[in-house]
């Protein structure tokens, strides 16, 4: 049985151009999680025999995760600056190291709709980001590391 622990598992920012992207570890990262959905179009017809009947339609990704606080770190300023100013930031959601053959994720432009600073009184001050695919010439992509 072959299983990657959720530890090993990596968050990308490219801090190149996309045609020849220079990866950046984001290490500041806590929990993450990457959510893949599909929308559904009715197209039931009356020779369903009763039954609703549904197609897949359109894909849709949310990059949730959480970081420290850390003004001092250029990932926590990429992100923040992408929330401000309404940036786009290349990311790759890898489960495995950008230089192991095999690791796979997704890859996207994104924007950052959310940037949640959190203040709890027993912990470190930190922020809940959130990212999605945005507009861009470069569409979002499964990619698996050659």
């Amino acid at each position: 049985m072959a299983f990657v622990l959720g530890l090993n598992a990596k968050l990308y920012r490219n801090v190149g151009s996309y045609g020849s992207p220079s990866w950046t570890l984001v290490n500041n990262v806590k929990d993450l999680r990457l959510t893949l959905e599909k929308s559904e179009a009715d197209v039931t017809t009356r020779g369903g025999n009763g039954w609703e009947q549904t197609v897949a339609a359109l894909k849709s990704a949310t990059i949730e995760f959480g970081m420290v606080w850390d003004t001092t770190d250029a990932n926590f300023t990429a992100f923040k600056t992408s929330f401000l100013n309404d940036t786009v930031i290349d990311l790759l959601v890898l489960d495995g190291l950008v230089g192991t053959v095999g690791s796979q994720g997704l890859r996207a432009d994104c924007m950052v709709p959310r940037f949640t600073r959190n203040e709890n009184l027993r912990e470190a001050l930190s922020v809940d980001v959130a990212a999605k695919p945005t507009y861009s010439a470069n569409a979002p992509l499964w990619h698996t590391v050659t």
